[in-house]
């Protein structure tokens, strides 16, 4: 772990009805968990609102130094995956506001990171949660387990040696490759 890395970290499982966050610190040490639970009989917009405050609130409150949050599943119902993708944009917000790093990480590689296999079960994540957390009773809602999953798998990522060698990389002044280019109305491939 070197002097920038992330001191604790706030894993969020977005969603509209209830969003899951966990709170640990490098080591995995539990600090907090829950769940914000917006009214359903509010408006959407309304229900964004109190999304956003409330992870502001646990930002304010935990000042964690990295935020971990489940990226985009697309499901067939497109309305579902837009609102989903919008919770998750209250998320973003309140990260940039500050400044705070976002990492994304797909359901599976954090089920991975915890219970070592990809399409575990959400009681089996919760009982890995326990277990590694030394948590007295299982974490709940299933959503809390799920953003405490996405926290550990961020603490492994950001102590991986690539990740490190990777952050020495992108600090260090590399001319930018120009990925692609417009000539006339045709794209070029890029040239790797």
């Amino acid at each position: 772990m070197t002097d920038s890395a992330p001191s604790l970290i706030l894993g969020i499982d977005p969603g509209t009805r209830i969003t899951g966050y966990g709170i640990i610190d490098m080591r995995s040490h539990p600090i907090d968990y829950g769940c914000i639970r917006p009214p359903p009989t509010l408006p959407l917009a309304e229900r964004y609102k109190i999304l956003f405050e409330s992870i502001e609130a646990l930002i304010e409150a935990h000042a964690p130094t990295a935020i971990a949050v489940e990226s985009q599943f697309v499901s067939k119902n497109v309305q579902s995956t837009i609102k989903l993708g919008m919770a998750k944009g209250m998320v973003y917000l309140a990260a940039a506001r500050k400044k705070i790093p976002v990492y994304e990480f797909a359901p599976k590689k954090a089920k991975l990171s915890v219970v070592g296999h990809g399409g575990a079960s959400k009681f089996q994540v919760q009982k890995m949660i326990q277990a590694l957390l030394r948590l007295p009773k299982l974490p709940e809602p299933e959503d809390a387990a799920d953003a405490l999953a996405l926290a550990i798998c961020c603490a492994h990522h950001l102590r991986s040696p690539c990740m490190n060698q990777s952050k020495a990389y992108s600090s260090t002044k590399l001319p930018q490759k120009r990925l692609w280019k417009q000539t006339g109305s045709a794209t070029d491939s890029p040239s790797l």
